[in-house]
C-alpha cells in the first residue's frame, strides 16, 4: 500500500513539473527577440523551480 502512495506522488510531482516546464518554455520563448535568447530561454524552462525556490528563500529572508 505504501508504495502505491510513493508512485502517485512521484507521478503528481513530474506532471506538475512538465505543466511548468511547458509553460516556462513558451513564455521565455515567445518573450525571446533573437533565436539565442529563445534558446537561453529553453535552458530556462529546464531549471524554472530553482528560481522559484531562490525567490521564495530571499521573500522569507533565509
Amino acid at each position: 500500500m505504501k508504495e502505491n502512495r510513493e508512485r502517485s506522488n512521484h507521478t503528481t510531482t513530474a506532471a506538475v513539473y512538465g505543466l511548468g516546464f511547458i509553460g516556462a518554455a513558451v513564455y521565455y520563448i515567445s518573450t525571446a527577440a533573437t533565436f539565442w535568447i529563445g534558446v537561453l530561454g529553453f535552458l530556462k524552462a529546464v531549471v524554472w523551480p530553482v528560481f522559484v525556490v531562490y525567490g521564495v528563500l530571499d521573500y522569507l529572508g533565509m
